[in-house]
């Protein structure tokens, strides 16, 4: 019956997920299925998302445009405007320093939402950050995160 409801679930999602090619964020409440046969890592096991207390480097991208003034995870609206991210895992409100490795120029950004749903990337970026950070025409960019104590 399990593997009906997965199958049956897959068959809904699978026509969305052709729309989505440049997509940043995900419909509400979509997720991909399990597998029933391994069990589920935690969320923390990433080894490019950075602890509390570490830093950690991967691919960032920017999301603006049409999310502007939407809610964001935490409830919050986006404004592309704001020194924003969104992160898998940090906890809301979470100041990070993000440096871009290609340029070594840095921004601090606040964690107000869930992302990036793209494979390969640790953090989205409000197109505010982007801009700033120096990546904002080539889309994509090197950084590494720090998560700053508050």
């Amino acid at each position: 019956m399990r593997a009906l409801v997965i199958g049956i679930g897959c068959i809904l999602v699978l026509p969305l997920s052709g729309c989505a090619g440049g997509a940043r964020l995900p419909l509400a409440g979509v997720r991909a299925p399990s597998s029933a046969s391994a069990p589920a890592e935690p969320r923390d096991s990433d080894p490019r998302s950075p602890s509390a207390s570490g830093a950690s480097t991967g691919k960032a991208s920017y999301y603006g445009g049409r999310f502007h003034g939407r809610r964001t995870a935490s409830g919050a609206r986006f404004d592309q405007n704001a020194m924003t991210a969104a992160h898998r895992t940090l906890p809301f409100g979470t100041l990070l320093r993000v440096t871009n490795l290609s340029n070594r120029r840095s921004v601090l950004v606040r964690v107000t939402d869930r992302g990036p749903f793209v494979g390969g990337r640790i953090i989205d970026l409000s197109r505010a950050a982007a801009r700033q950070l120096g990546f904002f025409r080539k889309g994509i960019t090197e950084v590494r995160l720090e998560p700053l104590k508050h």
